[in-house]
């Protein structure tokens, strides 16, 4: 009997342009699978995969988290600067 396929998203952020990749893979399958299966990877800068900053619709999740059929899985970037550091910066 044929495994039963899901069909998600993976996408990535930049700060110039936006990375999505459709990816149809087995049921069973984490978050750092369809990243993997995704091959996004390759077009990202070193080190944006972090494993402590995945989302599935924008609630963070495990690399080990398992994925359901439509899910949009996001990788996120680090931030730039420290939300508190801003806000001092704005009551200066």
């Amino acid at each position: 009997m044929a495994e039963r396929m899901i069909t998600v998203e993976v996408v990535y952020a930049g700060a110039d342009r936006q990375t999505l990749r459709r990816v149809e893979l087995a049921a069973d399958s984490t978050v750092m699978q369809a990243i993997d299966a995704s091959g996004i990877v390759g077009e990202l800068p070193d080190g944006a995969v972090d494993p402590q900053r995945l989302g599935i619709f924008a609630r963070k999740v495990a690399p080990d988290q398992p994925v359901h059929d439509g899910d949009r899985i996001e990788i996120y970037r680090s931030l730039q600067l420290d939300p508190m550091e801003a806000r001092r910066r704005r009551a200066r």
